[in-house]
Order: structure tokens, then sequence, then C-alpha cells
């Protein structure tokens, strides 16, 4: 799909946007600093660039996780630094080492659901398990320490997908995954686009990987957008 053929809106957009933190010398350093960025809703956008460029330091960002050090940063035409709860529950986030409660899959695919006060059926965490090609004949009541290195990706990927998520972000989704787990993930990051409209971004250092599942591809060096 391309860009052109999403809303004209963007749902998310950057402008001058910067981050600092405080380094081990007291000082502030400048971690990322966006000129301008839009992300239309839809859109697939794939974030490559070296480790240390700023790229998980701009998915905490979209996260909603911390505000900005200065710039605007709009969700939806509103002021994201001052999103509430509800707006901040549309947005999930993925990262490389997901941690897993050390209970069922089951329980694990289910938590978010229940802090929320959502239903947690049988049927939709079974759902959510299909969509990242696991049996939940099998998984649903395997403990977390069943699982291999990528099942447990897969189990945390379907655990943000069960949410049903207007944004999902994902932090090296593949890395360290073998063919089949890798295939299962872009299996399900593709439907979820497809079925729900989902927004998607997705920092990967696998760059052929990366082309073949987004619409675009924006490459961020030492904070900056190239």
């Amino acid at each position: 799909m391309n860009p052109a053929d999403h809303d004209t809106a963007p749902l998310y957009s950057l402008r001058n946007v910067t981050q600092q933190y405080t380094g081990n010398d007291g000082a502030r350093h400048t971690a990322l600093d966006i000129a301008g960025l839009d992300i239309a809703q839809g859109e697939i956008l794939g974030v490559a660039g070296a480790n240390g460029s700023g790229k998980s330091t701009l998915m905490r960002l979209l996260a909603f996780l911390e505000p900005p050090a200065s710039g605007s940063l709009f969700f939806d035409g509103s002021d994201a630094c001052a999103a509430g709860t509800a707006v901040r529950r549309q947005v999930t986030l993925l990262t490389q080492e997901p941690y897993l409660l050390h209970r069922s899959v089951a329980a694990n695919i289910a938590y978010g659901l229940r802090a929320r006060g959502e239903d947690a059926s049988h049927s939709r965490l079974a759902e959510a398990l299909q969509r990242v090609r696991l049996d939940p004949d099998d998984f649903l009541r395997r403990p977390w320490f069943r699982l291999s290195g990528g099942e447990a990706q897969r189990v945390a990927l379907a655990a943000r997908l069960v949410l049903r998520p207007r944004v999902l972000l994902l932090d090296e989704p593949t890395a360290s995954l073998d063919e089949d787990s890798s295939a299962a993930v872009r299996h399900a990051v593709l439907t979820e686009r497809r079925e729900r409209g989902t927004t998607l971004v997705i920092v990967s250092h696998d760059h052929g990987w990366l082309r073949d599942v987004t619409d675009r591809i924006i490459r961020i060096s030492k904070g900056r957008m190239e």
C-alpha cells in the first residue's frame, strides 16, 4: 500500500521534536532531533539505523512512555503530551526482549485485557495465538518456561495483538528469530493492518525483511532523519 492511499490527515505528526538525557558526565545530550515526521493512519513505517542512533528513543516517544524535551508531538490531531489514558491505550509497544510473566501463556495474553477490565475469553486469547501461528490447544496452557525464544516472542506479540491497538510499535521483532518465527511475525503484522487498519512502526536491522513488509523506510543517524 502506498502511503498516498491513506487518509490525508496524519495519525502522528512530529515537528522539531528533540529528546535529551543526562549522561555520566552530568551534561545533557541530545538523543533525538526530528525536524518533521508524519505517519499516516494504516501505514507500515520502517525505521532503520545503527545501534545508538535514536531509533528506540523515537519508539518511546511514539508510545507516549516519555514526553519530548522540546517540540510538538501530535496524535490524531491532538497534543500527545497531554494525552490521557484512553489515548495511550490505543498504542502498544513490543520491545526486542519482551518480559513474560512467570505464568501460563493464557495468563500472559490475558493480562493486559484484565488490567483494562476487558473480555479475556478463551476464544479471544485463541484468536491472538492463531494470529502468530501458534496452536491454542497446544500453547494456551503451557507455562512460560516451556517456550523457545521464538515462541516467547510470538506469545509476547499475541499479548499485544489481543488488545486490538490502533498503533503497534515493534522494536526489532525478528531479532534472533528463526525463519518460521520471522514468517509468523510477518503474517501477523500484515494481517493486523489488512483486517483492522492498524498503523505499524517497525524498527529492524533486517533491511530485507523491513523492505518486504513496510510502505516506506526512514533512516536515523545520530538522532536525525537522513
